[in-house]
């Protein structure tokens, strides 16, 4: 089962919202999915993020990949650079 950190559009007609989430691949967008792991609000100024980092570190330990989108959102919030840095500690 090919796993993804991604993102699930939330929110009304042109304010969307966005969860972080652990899903299979093959499940729709909206769908069905593992666990919740933040959320992203992209129209407040700067954009509002919260993450669960514990939980995100132990998913990309399991070898969850995430989309272009949310890397670049873990990247800003320096969640990409802990694990990266855990990796070659090992």
């Amino acid at each position: 089962m090919a796993v993804k950190i991604r993102l699930k559009r939330m929110g009304a007609k042109k304010q969307p919202f966005y969860r972080i989430i652990v899903a299979d691949s093959r499940s729709p967008r909206d769908g069905r999915f593992i666990e919740a792991l933040g959320t992203y609000n992209p129209l407040t100024n700067p954009a509002s993020i919260k993450l669960e980092e514990e939980s995100i570190l132990n998913w990309l330990g399991k070898g969850a990949e995430p989309t272009d989108t949310v890397r670049n959102i873990l990247s800003k919030a320096g969640i990409m650079e802990k694990f990266h840095n855990s990796k070659k500690n090992k």
